[in-house]
């Protein structure tokens, strides 16, 4: 096989190779979720809104991937749930309410899933209703994501409760 054949099917390869890339980023953007450990102090207050924050890492940062962002579009929050970290027999339904919020380094933020009437004797996991009306590229595509919990408590917490938010996304790959 001559020269210019060699470099020929290289080159078809290696072009089949970085167009699938888009198809596999989008795969793990829509796969794999964003978490977040959140702390509900014990001092909050019962009956009253309160806000906690943590950054929020995706599959992508964990591996060092930082343009993986770039190979996706069109961004919609998927599915959203809390789980009871510490301890981790917390029944979840001494949270009476819940909000989600993402946000990024321009300190924008959207409210990306909720809950209203948790039930007193929910346990843990708690699945959140998502907002799946609008595409969230804006907060997914920049860095330093955040994720924010507003919520009201039904009962004083005996302790610090950590809880583990966790967002997945779904995505379209860019053409």
């Amino acid at each position: 096989m001559n020269t210019t054949k060699k470099l020929c099917i290289a080159l078809f390869c290696c072009a089949i190779l970085a167009s699938g890339c888009a198809t596999v980023q989008s795969f793990i953007k829509s796969s794999f979720p964003y978490t977040s450990t959140v702390v509900l102090p014990a001092s909050a207050q019962v009956g009253q809104t309160n806000s906690a924050i943590s950054s929020a890492s995706s599959f992508d940062e964990v591996f060092g991937n930082t343009s993986g962002n770039d190979y996706v579009r069109d961004v919609r929050a998927e599915s959203a749930r809390i789980t009871a970290v510490s301890p981790a027999d917390q029944n979840l339904g001494t949270i009476k309410s819940i909000k989600l919020y993402l946000s990024n380094k321009t300190g924008h933020e959207v409210m990306i899933a909720s809950r209203n009437d948790i039930s007193e004797n929910i346990g843990s996991p708690l699945v959140l209703d998502v907002d799946k009306s609008r595409f969230i590229d804006e907060y997914i595509k920049g860095t330093n994501l955040r994720i924010r919990m507003e919520y009201i408590l039904r009962n004083n917490l005996k302790q610090d409760v950590s809880v583990k938010a966790s967002v997945s996304f779904s995505s379209l790959p860019v053409k």
